[in-house]
């Protein structure tokens, strides 16, 4: 038996791709912005692509202040760009 693999969708390019080809950002209730790299994090998740061009188009057209309502540091930016480097 298969065992079957969890999809997530990209906020980016709208895709649906398995989770360990993704980055969770997660905002917690205490609005922190976290890099969520285990995927089991509490709070309202965010995925990305594992992609150095989408996360810097997430950055500027700030898709992710959008979707967590929050506004992102520049950090978490350069933290998610690091991770893929």
């Amino acid at each position: 038996m298969n065992k079957k693999i969890p999809l997530r969708s990209c906020i980016i390019t709208r895709e649906k791709l398995p989770k360990k080809e993704l980055i969770r950002v997660v905002k917690d209730k205490f609005d922190n912005i976290i890099i969520d790299e285990t995927g089991k994090s509490n709070g309202r998740g965010a995925y990305l692509k594992k992609d150095i061009e989408i996360i810097r188009k997430a950055k500027k057209d700030k898709v992710l202040d959008k979707v967590l309502g929050v506004e992102i540091p520049n950090n978490i930016y350069e933290e998610l760009e690091n991770m893929l480097k």
